[in-house]
């Protein structure tokens, strides 16, 4: 009786340092509130704008209301498409110093949730894959970028910041070099060199192997003053330090962009179920 009583005293107190770190786990997870959520069943623009915008050298035009099939909703999922439409035409997309892009054969899909969706750090998540990976030219993007940067479209009156100063600062939650490799992407901050288009794209990022075509969930958030970029949830990097140098609301974007003169192959897709950002309470 003795030792039976003593086991169940064992098991007793096992079981409730058990419990304990599973309400403890329980009490972690709901300090982390959803304030903006989309699963895509409609394209709501009360969330998104289409963006239209020449940058980087991107070799195709932005249109926009998923004109030759390059934004479609379809099946509770986004589809952004890179497309070939056979022939050269006009584009009126426009660089930040107003120069016009050339005629291209090339659409792409690119939205933005600025002026629509924005917070101030938090953790930002989307819910994606790419439908096939690793053919050059190929740069679908998934990030965030400072509410008062001063690309189209300027719509309020302090849009007035140039990229990458504070007000204007950029963080790549994933974005996938096709001219590179294969199954990889890359995450991590832009550091801002303190003038108008002076950024260090490298010191701050990372490479990460994963299956792009299957779905991931891949994310930033804010950890103290930390940024800390998650892959289904597990931490994969960490910019020490820089969380404090975005202190600005940041709107999210999602593009397909074809980025050299490299031949394309099909369609190529990124396909996003949901979109989210929470708050730590």
């Amino acid at each position: 009786m003795k030792y039976v009583l003593i086991i169940g005293v064992l098991v007793s107190l096992q079981l409730s340092l058990y419990l304990g770190v599973e309400k403890k786990v329980d009490r972690a997870a709901d300090t982390w509130k959803v304030d903006f959520f989309d699963d895509f069943e409609t394209f709501n623009p009360e969330n998104w704008q289409d963006q239209r915008i020449w940058v980087n050298n991107e070799t195709h035009c932005y249109v926009p209301n998923g004109e030759f099939g390059t934004r479609e909703v379809s099946d509770g999922t986004l589809k952004l498409k890179v497309v070939n439409i056979g022939a050269k035409r006009p584009c009126d997309n426009l660089d930040k110093y107003g120069k016009k892009h050339p005629d291209t054969q090339f659409a792409a899909g690119r939205i933005t949730s600025k002026n629509r969706k924005e917070f101030i750090k938090g953790r930002w998540t989307a819910r994606l894959r790419l439908w096939s990976n690793g053919e050059a030219s190929m740069f679908p993007a998934w990030w965030i970028l400072g509410a008062q940067n001063n690309e189209p479209p300027v719509q309020e009156d302090d849009e007035n910041i140039c990229w990458p100063v504070t007000g204007s600062g950029e963080i790549d939650i994933f974005e996938h070099h096709g001219d590179h490799q294969k199954d990889h992407f890359t995450t991590g901050a832009i550091k801002s060199l303190g003038e108008c288009d002076k950024g260090d794209w490298w010191s701050l990022r990372t490479g990460v192997d994963a299956t792009l075509n299957d779905f991931h969930e891949y994310s930033v958030e804010w950890e103290g003053n930390d940024l800390v970029y998650r892959l289904d949830g597990q931490e994969v990097y960490r910019n020490v330090g820089e969380g404090d140098n975005y202190p600005e609301p940041m709107f999210a974007i999602l593009n397909y962009a074809k980025i050299t003169d490299s031949p394309m192959t099909g369609e190529w897709v990124m396909e996003v179920d949901w979109v989210k950002h929470e708050y730590e309470e």
